[in-house]
């Protein structure tokens, strides 16, 4: 009961801050973890990412969604340091992360997933674990050589992944190779090492894609755990349901710029994010579950072209 009252607690300090807010590309927050601007994307000719400003509040569970195209994975890569921004800044706990590499952004406090997850197939899945640590002294070559300098921090890191994987149901898997996993238990192995590093920010690209029905609810409970720990939470997802039920602020992008915000229960019926998802000549406006329809068109057709690039 105490768990369900803090959630509740948490949640509902996050709705009321979001209360009052504009519901305009860029509105301030009042206390924002990360801050965005003017970051641009180009490849060749097309434009991928064109962002304004658009700051994420700390302590909430922020839902970043757009037609296929729209730029969200493009704009993550960005922020997390996977790609490079051909201009633009972005602060994270008012330090400038502009230019900084992954693996310093992670140390930073601020993680992400992936669309497609990225388990290292031939490595246990404590082993995975143990690699999502930072700043491990046993990596120095010279420090290696005495293990007495580095067996105490090993030891608390492979506490940490033991307790992790317990959270998450993983525990059982421990010594099993990754490659063996489930598509849902890769997804909640890339989310528990995630929290190896202890982060501040959680970014989730698309965390339901490809997980069996029957993990969904077990992933979302996780996802509103994090808020609960006092984790910021930002993610990609198509999944409106999804959307619906656990964020309290809605981001919407589209041709690679951040086009309306609001809180979930009224996003998609904003006219801004219709003409969107629909193009803004459409006759009428679509009912819920036709545009919920359009969506799935869209999460299937990029699931495809996903599919086409790995096989390339």
């Amino acid at each position: 009961m105490h768990a369900d009252t803090t959630i509740n607690d948490r949640k509902a300090a996050a709705l009321a801050v979001f209360k009052d807010l504009a519901r305009e590309p860029g509105v301030p927050k009042p206390d924002p973890i990360l801050v965005v601007d003017n970051v641009v994307r180009r490849f060749g000719g097309l434009t991928a990412v064109e962002v304004g400003h658009v700051e994420i509040q700390r302590g909430s569970i922020t839902a970043l969604i757009g037609p296929n195209g729209a730029g969200k994975t493009t704009f993550f890569n960005q922020l997390t340091g996977f790609d490079t921004a051909d201009s633009g800044s972005w602060t994270f706990n008012g330090r400038s992360m502009s230019g900084v590499p992954a693996h310093k952004v992670a140390r930073s406090g601020m993680v992400r997933t992936f669309q497609l997850t990225k388990a290292l197939s031939r490595l246990t899945v404590l082993e995975n674990m143990r690699l999502g640590a930072q700043q491990q002294k046993g990596e120095n070559f010279w420090r290696a050589l005495v293990p007495s300098f580095w067996r105490g921090q090993e030891d608390e890191i492979t506490e940490r992944a033991e307790e992790l994987l317990t959270r998450f149901k993983l525990d059982a898997k421990r010594d099993d190779f990754a490659g063996s996993l489930s598509g849902g238990q890769r997804k909640l192995l890339e989310m528990a090492r995630a929290l190896m590093v202890q982060p501040e920010l959680v970014m989730l690209d698309e965390p339901m894609a490809g997980v069996n029905p029957a993990l969904t609810q077990s992933l979302l409970g996780h996802v509103k755990d994090l808020r609960e720990q006092g984790m910021t939470v930002l993610f990609v997802e198509h999944d409106m349901d999804m959307v619906r039920d656990i964020s309290d602020w809605v981001i919407v992008m589209a041709q690679g710029a951040v086009i309306a915000e609001g809180p979930p229960s009224t996003i998609m019926s904003d006219d801004r994010v219709i003409d969107a998802y629909l193009g803004s000549h459409h006759d009428a406006p679509l009912s819920e579950s036709e545009l919920e329809a359009q969506l799935h068109e869209a999460e299937a057709a990029l699931e495809a072209e996903i599919e086409e690039e790995t096989q390339k």
